[in-house]
């Protein structure tokens, strides 16, 4: 197995050498020499300093910079940020090639895998009855949502999709020495090509290029994968011991996305935005299906001169306008043929304006998707019955799933807005009715009791007779837009509406009445319940609350008819960034953890179903992390069958940019979420002593870290002066401002900057602040403690995952680099406190971590991780130095072009090193 190891270890290595020397090729040929020799020089003096671990790399290269000018600078840059960024697409083939070899080699099925994931259920002695109505009621479904700070342009991660279909393809086992010389010049053109390409943006990020690049996914990955996916467990569970029939699972795997939908802090997004999402989204569907479509045709060619064909088929063919004297005899293509005018017009209906090809004639347009199902089905239908099942099981089954998945809206689109743009527009409308209402100045509970009067009656209180804000008006255009996508698209259109900073009752009620307003809940027909309210419980006080909230609004008799309606279920959303700013990264995981568990009795003594949505971000610090980990071990009970997780910005494009990436990721989920509701849930309670420990380990590290961020005078500006979170708010990164204010106070910041700006400074302070005083505090109180430590690491998965994420956190903080960039400021000696706080924090937070895990060294029992890391450092820190260099230019006023431009370009690169930081 060592052999073996090494072996694969040795194939990683040689690709990542692969890349680099290609890359290096292309650096020279386009711009010369000199430029190669700047740049293997700074590479040189990077790895030797990392090979003897010794200081003199960080007093060797920022004088070197120093030296450069802009121009130069940039293109040293560019290289470094490009290294990177082969590194992970080496990393990743890597990933995709060891589970191929595993695979072929017969291993045991890993962790993650739905194999491995089966047999434990089965080892477990869960019964087949059991899965089965797991699965009926399933919903596992990854968000795409936008980034603030998603930095690469859609060309260049086309470029690197090329790249790794490049290193795929010499991968491939039996090539000959021709195949492989043609695969290596795809790839020194695609390494060319990236290194030619311009990786800024000439503009701000608008609404429709995130739109635009969330859907590019789905012509690379998702629409291949996700029918492969399924058709992988359905066979499985068929050759498992529970010997599951033909049938075909029901579509419990859905994409979702907010982008188009996500107005909170985001003005650019309006009614207008949201139509052209749904719009765009349509679009790319029925592209798609109209080209397998006529692939399907292609493939069809049976002869009814050879093969019999139900009479339902036949009818298919004769209702079809083609007459081509050529496919006489040929009864499936005729009806692909009048099933493709079909579609073709109902795309045009649906605003397409670009079709795959012009149908034969016209024909008219189905009524909705179930209409297309149905005569894919007597396709598929006649083919079986005729022998040919081995056909239907082909290309036509993966269109029928993929009809099932996505129908003719492609994903689900949700809504969210704060619940301080709901309370003011309520307050607008109720004024505007009823002069002195004063809604927004009155007490909780008699919100409660206007809003409950209010649901009760039919009566609008909107009036094209009255003036309203611009904020009213663009509120109501959103859910005017939300009911016509109703009638257009279906319900599963846009099927969740999500309530930023809920934090009271009323903020519920509020939705809805603002929803009867457009007509998507009627109080005269309760059972028109149309769409999920959804409260986003952020912050650590909110989170403390929520039990109670949720409690008083299900008494709400109108609320409690809309839930009814809506199927008695209520999904709650739990936000892990604003939480982890709010409380700091120990607080915020376990205030996470108790709410959960608090809403499971409540909920099962309401008789109502329960669904979490986890806004987990890309950096640990924002509930980033193993997906499959965080999963497994969230608390027993609160996953049962169904799953929501937002999918951020860079973190997209690492799981879904191939599609053996995207595979891997949805069976990942799929495995997590089997495990973590069927297997005997008695296992996984922790025990009492961990909850109590945690507790007070919580409460301390809070502290900690209030004090820091919030009691300690100078720190707002120690956190503008000591990142490069001033240079990010201006340029072309996100559609969205950095803060919801003009403001530069931490608690207007969006959580994701936050994160980003800690990351990029390599402080990486949201993932690890907080948890060594309070080991270090709770250790002075219970000196026996430290075992009580190691058996909740060794034996509660929460505290486990806890634990992993905050260690990959520490791996990749350097406090030289940061000191650096602490050095930048002008408030010399207030910053240096601050600073020596968080060195003092940070060793104490190593220590205890080490001691915790038993380990000499960070990552010492995950020598991969460590070895991933690690080769990550010689083009990394070089990145930081020379991001230093440019912010002390800029600061000092040079503005010019090739400055700003090579600043851009030293985020784009740290954030492509460090993989998972924002």
């Amino acid at each position: 197995m060592q052999g073996k190891n090494s072996i694969s270890s040795r194939a990683l290595v040689m690709d990542v050498r692969l890349l680099r020397r290609m890359l290096c090729e292309a650096i020279e040929a386009s711009d010369g020499n000199e430029a190669l020799a700047i740049v293997e020089h700074v590479h040189a003096l990077s790895v030797t300093g990392h090979r003897t671990m010794g200081p003199h790399l960080h007093d060797k290269l920022p004088p070197f910079f120093a030296e450069m000018p802009p121009r130069t600078l940039k293109r040293v840059i560019r290289a470094f940020s490009q290294f990177s960024q082969l590194v992970n697409i080496a990393e990743d083939s890597h990933q995709a090639r060891v589970r191929r070899f595993s695979i072929a080699d017969r291993e045991p099925a890993m962790p993650g895998t739905i194999a491995r994931s089966l047999s434990v259920l089965a080892a477990a002695g869960v019964a087949a009855v059991d899965i089965r109505k797991l699965l009926l009621d399933a919903v596992i479904s990854p968000v795409f949502t936008a980034h603030p700070t998603e930095i690469r342009r859609k060309s260049v991660i086309e470029i690197e999709q090329e790249l790794s279909r490049c290193l795929t393809r010499l991968d491939q086992v039996g090539l000959t020495e021709h195949e492989i010389g043609r695969y290596r010049e795809d790839l020194e053109r695609a390494t060319t090509t990236l290194w030619q390409t311009n990786s800024l943006r000439g503009r701000r990020l608008q609404v429709v290029d995130e739109i635009l690049n969330g859907l590019s996914y789905y012509d690379s990955t998702i629409f291949r994968v996700i029918p492969e996916v399924y058709e992988s467990l359905e066979n499985q569970l068929r050759a498992s011991p529970w010997r599951f029939g033909q049938e075909a699972l029901p579509p419990f795997l859905r994409m979702g996305s907010w982008i188009g939908g996500d107005r909170d802090g985001n003005p650019n997004v309006n009614g207008e935005t949201l139509r052209e999402a749904l719009r765009l989204q349509s679009e790319r569907v029925f592209s798609f299906y109209l080209g397998e479509l006529h692939r399907l045709g292609a493939d069809l060619s049976l002869d009814d001169r050879y093969v019999e064909v139900s009479q339902e088929l036949r009818r298919l063919a004769t209702a079809s306008p083609d007459r081509s004297e050529q496919r006489r005899h040929e009864p499936y293509r005729l009806a692909i043929s009048g099933m493709y005018a079909r579609l073709a017009t109902t795309a045009r209906k649906f605003g397409s304006t670009d079709l795959v090809r012009e149908p034969v004639a016209a024909a008219p347009a189905y009524l909705g998707p179930a209409e297309f199902a149905k005569d894919l089905a007597t396709i598929s239908k006649s083919l079986a019955a005729n022998g040919a099942e081995k056909i239907a099981n082909g290309k036509l089954r993966s269109l029928q799933r993929a009809i099932d998945i996505f129908g003719f809206h492609l994903v689900s689109l949700d809504l969210r807005q704060n619940s301080e743009v709901h309370q003011r527009v309520v307050h607008e409308l109720f004024e505007n009715v009823r002069p002195g209402t004063g809604y927004e100045s009155k007490e909780e509970s008699d919100k409660i009791i206007l809003l409950t009067e209010e649901l009760r009656s039919s009566q609008m209180l909107t009036t094209p007779f009255k003036a309203y804000s611009p904020e009213t008006i663009s509120e109501l255009s959103v859910l005017r837009e939300a009911a016509e996508a109703y009638k257009r698209y279906g319900r599963a259109s846009i099927p969740n509406y999500i309530i930023s900073k809920a934090a009271s009752p009323s903020d519920l009620l509020e939705v809805m009445v603002l929803f009867r307003e457009v007509g998507l809940f009627r109080p005269d027909e309760p059972e028109a319940a149309s769409i999920n309210i959804i409260p986003l419980f952020e912050t650590i006080s909110d989170l403390r609350a929520s039990h109670d909230v949720m409690q008083t609004v299900l008494a709400v008799s109108s609320y409690r008819a809309y839930l009814e309606a809506a199927g008695g279920k209520q999904e709650i959303m739990l936000g892990y960034s604003d939480s982890n700013k709010d409380g700091g990264y120990l607080t915020s995981g376990w205030e996470l953890y108790k709410a959960e568990t608090a809403f499971i009795p409540l909920f099962e003594r309401e008789g109502l179903r329960l669904r979490f949505f986890h806004g987990r971000g890309g950096s640990v610090g924002r509930g980033g992390g193993p997906s499959f980990e965080a999963i497994t071990a969230l608390p027993p009970g609160t996953v049962a069958g169904s799953i929501r997780l937002t999918e951020q910005g860079e973190v997209i494009a690492a799981k879904y940019s191939n599609p053996a990436l995207g595979r891997r990721n949805l069976e990942l989920l799929i495995a997590a979420t089997l495990e973590a509701s069927l297997l005997p849930s008695d296992a996984q309670e922790p025990n009492p002593q961990f909850l109590e420990a945690m507790e007070e380990l919580s409460d301390l590290a809070f502290s900690a870290y209030r004090r820091l961020v919030y009691e300690t005078e100078g720190f707002e500006r120690f956190f503008w002066d000591a990142t490069i979170i001033g240079e990010i708010a201006k340029l072309n990164i996100g559609s969205r401002p950095a803060s919801r204010s003009s403001s530069r106070r931490i608690e207007d910041l969006r959580a994701i900057p936050w994160v980003f700006g800690w990351s990029q400074s390599r402080i990486m302070l949201p993932g690890w602040f907080g948890f060594g005083s309070a080991v270090r505090q709770w250790l002075a109180r219970h000196p026996d403690g430290l075992q009580t430590l190691q058996k909740m690491h060794g034996n509660w998965p929460f505290f486990q995952t806890l634990i992993a994420n905050m260690e990959m956190v520490l791996a990749k903080t350097n406090m030289t680099i940061a000191a650096r960039y602490v050095g930048l400021t002008p408030e010399g000696s207030t910053h240096e406190k601050i600073f020596a706080r968080i060195k003092d924090e940070l060793e104490a937070t190593t220590a205890a971590l080490l001691g915790i895990t038993d380990q000499a060294s960070l990552l010492a029992n995950n020598p991969a991780l460590k070895q991933s890391i690690h080769h990550r450092f010689p083009c990394l820190d070089p990145l930081n130095h020379m991001q230093i260099d440019l912010l002390r230019r800029h600061r000092a006023g040079e503005g010019d072009q090739d400055t700003e431009e090579a600043l851009h370009l030293t985020i784009n690169g740290i954030a492509a090193g460090l993989r998972n930081s924002g």
